[in-house]
């Protein structure tokens, strides 16, 4: 992977931007898919090329919940889509809706939403 797109990467990653953006950005490094594991505290990028990138993904000081709150999980999403949600906070909130990690789909333009007993809430792009 060469160094550009390693910086595109970064550049969407660092949480300053809003979800589309950072889809589009990805989209054009040649990005297919992510998944950010709140566990592993990493993010996996899978380029179509068959690259892959991680970097480190900073976490609030919040626990995951135990059980897996589907109605909080499509809030933190919604606040995000409407732009008063930034990323920090985002993970905050899907934290304490008990979300251990996600897989954004680029490619199938959608997010998966994961709990610790394999719950998942499928999230479609808006159009």
């Amino acid at each position: 992977m060469n160094d550009a797109t390693q910086r595109v990467i970064r550049e969407a990653a660092h949480g300053r931007l809003h979800f589309g953006q950072v889809v589009d950005l990805l989209m054009q490094a040649g990005v297919e898919s992510y998944v950010a594991d709140y566990r592993t505290q990493r993010t996996t990028y899978y380029l179509t090329d068959g690259d892959t990138f991680s970097l480190d993904l900073p976490m609030p000081d919040v626990d995951i919940a135990q059980d897996f709150d589907d109605a909080a999980v499509q809030a933190a999403i919604r606040g995000a889509q409407q732009g008063g949600v930034m990323y920090p906070e985002f993970k905050k909130l899907s934290r304490q809706a008990g979300c251990i990690g996600y897989t954004v789909w680029i490619a199938g333009r959608h997010v998966s939403y994961y709990g610790r007993k394999g719950e998942i809430h499928v999230e479609r792009f808006p159009d």
